[in-house]
């Protein structure tokens, strides 16, 4: 091991591969290795302009007992930023150290000429690289030491039951409802990001913990030590870009539904949530809207006039959100002029095809900044110029025919180097423009997201899952992991997404209980695709906005009047809250902290906290207990130290305990904290 300077980096050369350690924020290290000649330079994640500090480098000789009982000298180097400490040893095992506290080191189990525990004859190294054949990638392994007692949070959202990821085996690859976003935040006081956008796989072992890269140039990780997740969510959010201010005509009601067919369907539910005296922020216009996906346009026979209809919108005081795809249609005006500039994925064989919903369709490269402009200079032509203020950018992971990750590649490289960043690369063709060309806020929906995307106007929502209770506790944890890993700007389908009957009261009741919840998260949007399909298309054609089904009405009055009852009260309660909702908006821009927190977010110290995953608190003033059963009628909740006071009756509980209480239908469990 060869041990040198740069500057305030430390490098390490050892077996050709180059390995260097440097300051890189608050109390954090960044660390890369490659085995070509040099790094890539590209940061990935690593976007804002931080203060990098100066790191204290030391490099020692120490006494190491070799195989044959005698002692050897082997170099030892650290490096040091604040609180953070790396020591990297003769191997190249890199060891952690908070406050001269070992929490993390890298996994090795292969003789090295010394007896130590990690001198094994498994011949399974720290860092194991392999070359792709017939390419300049490298498949990745690196593994680290479990930590005993451990609990890990994070990583985006993925579609389960386990909120603490401790155990859990999770894929680094973009899929529809999930999200991957490499950052984890652990019960021992660190956050960890892997800062690569490769489809791979990271293993929460009891035995080791594993990332998996499975095409790459380089090693890429950042790591970071605090006291609580609140100051490692600060940290990183410092070096990846925070929210922007969120406008406070958005914090009410997004009216949706799979999907209005024409302007006159638009217009009349507008008028009618009016004339109710309910205030909508914004309307969404869904898919198929269009005549062709990559059209990217209105079909005129149902929308002639879209132009009035925003007019008209905007005079109520409601924004107009329209759906777009990055898939395009064989079929589309755009097709043959993007296939010819190269602004389109590619397959690495067979058929150009890449998704094939309603369509022989191939979706755009997002990372060619080509087709970034190419796409928007239409959309502004056929929609912002019409005064539509934002995009709702779905399917945006993109969403594959087949999940064949080995089968695409796009200007930037394979598929399966950096196709995590997708998503991203696909909201910046949108923020990237709209942000100059006007004053207010960028603000778009997506459904899906990768390291950073919370700086680029992201609203993410969780994606196309089911009507079911259990898809309702999944929605939670989902929620509060996307929270912890840099995402507060986060929303999900009031309902679920897919529902057989509307008229089921089992599904009335899942309606309501997940309408409570989503008064108490950063956004209030109604969605959902709602059956029977009984409803006749609008005409014969096998294209254009009238030939695909339609769902059931989706407006607060759908489902009965009592039901209509329990929403209004709701969605009055949310409006009440919106100079506290506009606080939490801010909290999130200045600091990072997302809107929905673990319980442990608020009380790091209260180890049974870190134990909870059914419910949470909206910022730090609200405790929310989300009913999460069909026929729950009550529930426990857990108060943590603090007086309590439960919105429903005003009686005022100490924490330190559990206490039972009632839960009727039109009512959802609530106590605030007596600051």
């Amino acid at each position: 091991m060869k041990f040198t300077t740069d500057g305030s980096a430390l490098l390490c050369i050892h077996q050709g591969e180059k390995l260097r350690i440097e300051p890189w924020g608050r109390d954090s290290l960044r660390v890369r290795a490659t085995m070509l000649p040099d790094f890539s330079g590209r940061d990935w994640a690593l976007t804002e302009d931080v203060e990098k500090g100066e790191a204290r480098i030391t490099v020692e000789e120490v006494d190491h007992w070799v195989g044959d009982g005698s002692i050897d000298k082997r170099e030892l180097a650290a490096i040091v930023n604040g609180r953070m400490k790396a020591v990297v040893n003769h191997a190249g095992v890199i060891s952690f150290y908070r406050d001269d506290t070992l929490f993390l080191r890298e996994y090795f189990r292969s003789y090295d000429g010394t007896i130590s525990r990690e001198s094994r004859c498994l011949k399974v190294v720290n860092r194991e690289w392999k070359g792709i054949t017939g390419g300049s990638e490298y498949s990745l392994n690196v593994k680290f030491e479990s930590n005993k007692g451990e609990k890990i949070f994070g990583m985006g959202q993925y579609q389960q039951e386990c909120m603490d990821l401790k155990g859990c085996v999770l894929e680094l690859a973009q899929r529809n409802s999930q999200i991957s976003i490499p950052f984890a935040v652990s019960s021992l006081g660190y956050g960890f990001l892997w800062n690569n956008p490769a489809v791979g796989r990271v293993t929460f072992g009891r035995n080791y913990y594993e990332w998996i890269a499975q095409s790459t140039h380089e090693m890429d990780y950042w790591i970071t030590a605090a006291d609580t997740p609140k100051a490692i969510l600060e940290n990183y959010t410092a070096v990846t870009g925070r929210a922007g201010i969120f406008p406070e005509d958005l914090m009410g009601l997004w009216q949706c539904k799979l999907r209005y067919r024409t302007q006159d369907e638009v217009l009349e539910v507008a008028r009618r949530y009016q004339a109710e005296g309910i205030k909508i922020d914004q309307i969404v216009i869904d898919f198929f809207h269009w005549t062709v996906q990559g059209d990217w346009k209105f079909d005129k026979t149902y929308w002639p006039d879209p132009k009035a209809m925003v007019d008209e919108l905007h005079a109520m005081g409601v924004k107009v959100i329209v759906s777009v795809w990055p898939s395009v249609d064989r079929r589309s005006e755009n097709f043959y002029p993007m296939l010819e500039r190269g602004l389109l994925m590619r397959t690495e064989r067979g058929a150009l095809q890449t998704y094939d919903y309603q369509g022989d369709c191939v979706e755009i490269d997002a990372f060619n900044p080509e087709a970034r402009k190419y796409v928007w200079e239409v959309c502004k032509r056929n929609y912002y110029d019409l005064g539509i203020d934002a995009f709702w950018l779905d399917n945006s992971e993109p969403d594959l025919g087949v999940y064949d990750f080995d089968h695409y590649r796009y200007c930037a490289g394979p598929a399966l180097s950096v196709s995590n960043l997708y998503p991203q690369m696909f909201s910046r063709a949108f923020y990237d423009e709209m942000s100059r060309l006007q004053d207010a806020p960028v603000v778009n929906l997506l459904r899906c997201g990768w390291a950073g995307s919370q700086k680029y106007g992201n609203v993410i929502w969780s994606g196309d899952v089911p009507s079911t209770f259990e898809a309702f506790a999944d929605q939670l944890q989902c929620g509060l992991n996307m929270g912890l890993a840099g995402i507060p700007w986060w929303t999900t389908d009031i309902g679920g997404f897919m529902t057989d009957d509307v008229n089921d009261p089992d599904f009335r009741q899942l309606l309501i209980r997940w309408y409570q919840f989503a008064v108490y998260s950063p956004v209030l949007r109604m969605h959902g695709d709602r059956g029977p399909y009984n409803i006749p298309p609008l005409d014969e054609r096998d294209w254009g906005g009238g030939y695909l089904h339609t769902g059931q009405p989706n407006e607060l009055w759908s489902y009965g009047e009592e039901n209509y009852a329990i929403m209004r009260k709701y969605y009055d309660l949310r409006i009440a809250m919106h100079d506290y909702i506009k606080s939490l908006y801010a909290e999130a821009s200045e600091n990072g902290s997302p809107l929905l927190r673990a319980m442990f977010y608020e009380f790091p110290e209260d180890g049974k906290c870190w134990e909870l995953q059914d419910q949470y608190m909206f910022g730090a003033k609200y405790l929310v207990a989300p009913v999460l059963r069909l026929n729950q009628f009550c529930r426990e909740v857990y108060l943590p130290a603090g007086s309590w006071k439960l919105t429903s009756t005003g009686e005022v509980f100490q924490g330190g305990q559990t206490v039972t209480v009632d839960a009727p239908i039109d009512y959802m469990p609530v106590f605030e904290r007596m600051l």
